[in-house]
């Protein structure tokens, strides 16, 4: 840009600051912008030389989070505008699923997994990506029974789970379980174990409100599962310290082929 005509370069910098909604800020000082503002200002100038790859490492970090949030879908709409492929870092899921097409997970500088987000979601390559994507019961378990479906001994107890397609499942294998918190269903009431379901009795730990629902931790053997209750039921989940069983069916547990 320095080597630029006066006059062009007071063009592009007008186009770049239109193009972030800033355009009729150019007089203003820097402490005289918003905490969003100065952001739209650092985008727009990493923009200015007009480079054919663009890393920005958690831009967003430093903001509150309605802030953050109302501005990860101007610079969505920004990058594509313009076209240039970007590496976008961040270790917040829900900005990673606005923000990328394609998402890298890297653990100790080594790539674990590729892929778009509903492909990540469905298929987590290990714990660690499962993880990160926000699920919690992740658990380590050996296969004690390999036939038409995996009986995999873990610290929560015994657990069925689908036989995925490939090797490394067979009797004695150790194994990473991802068991959906959003699959199991909560009761106070003891029952019998169905032939083809897993119910584990437990005792409730903590329950978190999350808006829309609670999140229940539960002590189950000498592990711990997490699930989701309603909110707005009359009497609510089940409070600390009382007893409760755990239900949920095989589909809602996934054998992780990476491990931990």
């Amino acid at each position: 840009m320095q080597k630029l005509p006066s006059a062009q370069v007071q063009a592009r910098v007008q186009e770049l600051l239109d193009l972030v909604e800033l355009g009729g800020l150019a007089s203003r000082k820097v402490h005289e912008l918003s905490g969003g503002e100065r952001q739209r200002v650092a985008l727009a100038r990493s923009l200015a030389p007009a480079p054919r790859l663009l890393m920005l490492d958690e831009p967003l970090g430093s903001l509150d989070r309605a802030l953050r949030e109302s501005l990860q879908n101007q610079v969505r709409r920004i990058l594509k505008e313009v076209g240039v492929t970007s590496i976008y870092v961040t270790h917040d899921r829900d900005e990673a699923f606005t923000m990328a097409d394609r998402l890298i997970f890297m653990n100790h500088g080594r790539i674990i997994q590729t892929g778009t987000p509903e492909e990540a979601v469905a298929n987590p390559a290990d714990g660690f990506v499962a993880r990160t994507l926000g699920f919690k019961n992740v658990l380590p378990g050996v296969v004690i029974d390999d036939g038409e479906a995996l009986k995999i001994e873990c610290s929560v107890g015994l657990i069925t789970a689908p036989k995925p397609p490939g090797s490394g499942t067979e009797k004695g294998s150790e194994i990473t379980l991802l068991v959906d918190e959003s699959g199991i269903s909560m009761s106070g009431i003891s029952a019998d174990k169905t032939p083809d379901g897993n119910l584990l009795q437990g005792v409730v730990i903590e329950r978190v409100f999350r808006g829309d629902r609670y999140e229940v931790r539960v002590q189950v053997g000498k592990g711990e599962l997490y699930c989701h209750a309603v909110a707005g039921a009359a009497s609510g989940p089940a409070q600390s310290g009382q007893s409760v069983t755990l239900a949920f069916n095989p589909s809602s547990v996934r054998v992780l082929q990476g491990g931990n």
